[in-house]
């Protein structure tokens, strides 16, 4: 499966800060359970990457 693949797979996003410093991204499908732990330098290069993402996809409706 590619990025432009369409998929009725669901899945639960959760974002937050954890107790070490890290920014965690907790995802969640069925029984399969992905915890994702970044520095916070990195997790605002994620970020930027989903906001360009987001824009260019905005701009194509």
């Amino acid at each position: 499966m590619g990025i432009n693949d369409q998929s009725d797979a669901e899945a639960n996003l959760q974002i937050a800060p954890t107790d070490q410093g890290m920014v965690r991204l907790f995802i969640e499908s069925g029984s399969v359970e992905i915890p994702m732990d970044f520095d916070p330098e990195d997790a605002l290069e994620i970020a930027e990457e989903i906001r360009a993402a987001a824009a260019i996809a905005a701009s194509k409706r």
